[in-house]
């Protein structure tokens, strides 16, 4: 697929280190770990902190979920010279997790956008998209952001105008462009569709599936194909290609066909 769609990929020849902050490094183990916001990362997060914490932690559940998203508890690629770099690269077993791309974008926008605790995204999105993408919007909308439609999400994921200004945040953007699968070459790469089993796989080529499982989760809330196909119902079949295109390289990339559910003609 790199290959195939070099002109999109190879926009850029090099990598530089600011491109490497989502790959996190364990030392003890030789691997790194790629993290995608919305595919089980908390967990992996608390994994690696496990198997980087020489002994803190043993039960990845006991680390909060907070805790594990405090950058300074994980080291990251990033924070290496060029020569360990290339060296990491070179010889540690690097892996990360996928989803289906409109399901992780769903849970992104249901985790971010409708969750009144949020309010941090509320403000510095919401509010953004609530004024670009809504006509006659209150005034009490423009300045709390806090009731985002997913249609409005999509219609601003798709505005040109918007990958222009910023990068993506991470919880949306692609993974694609979060990890350069096409510049770093990964050995595994594991699906949140056989996230247990996948993971543990990994777990068990580190060496220490012994004394470390990966936490199972039964999470109720979690964003299915079907919740994922109702959020899509109300998408224009325009809007709908459009952010296809988007999201096309995953797609392709770690084999997800074209959502059943998708108007494309």
């Amino acid at each position: 697929m790199c290959r195939a769609n070099s002109v999109a990929t190879r926009k850029r020849r090099v990598l530089t280190p600011n491109d490497l902050k989502h790959l996190v490094v364990d030392e003890d183990h030789e691997m790194i770990y790629c993290y995608v916001p919305k595919v089980a990362c908390t967990n992996w997060k608390r994994v690696m902190m496990v198997l980087t914490g020489r002994g803190k932690y043993s039960d990845p559940m006991e680390i909060p979920a907070n805790v594990a998203h405090v950058s300074s508890n994980l080291k990251t690629l990033n924070q290496y010279s060029i020569p360990e770099i290339n060296h990491r690269l070179k010889t540690y077993m690097k892996f990360l997790f996928v989803r289906e791309p409109f399901e992780r974008l769903v849970s992104a926008y249901r985790n971010k956008f409708t969750q009144k605790y949020n309010t941090s995204f509320h403000k510095r999105y919401g509010t953004k998209i609530v004024r670009r993408q809504r006509k006659n919007a209150t005034q009490e909308a423009l300045h709390n952001g806090n009731d985002v439609k997913f249609e409005e999400f999509v219609a601003y994921l798709i505005d040109p105008h918007t990958q222009k200004e910023e990068p993506f945040n991470e919880h949306w953007q692609t993974v694609f462009s979060l990890c350069h699968p096409c510049h770093i070459h990964y050995d595994l790469i594991g699906k949140y569709e056989t996230l247990e089993e996948d993971s543990n796989f990994i777990l068990q080529l580190a060496g220490v599936s012994n004394y470390l499982k990966f936490p199972t989760f039964a999470k109720s809330t979690r964003t299915t194909d079907e919740m994922t196909a109702e959020f899509f119902q109300n998408i224009s079949m325009e809007h709908q290609i459009q952010l296809y295109e988007v999201y096309k390289l995953d797609y392709l990339m770690f084999n997800y066909s074209m959502p059943a559910y998708l108007k494309t003609e």
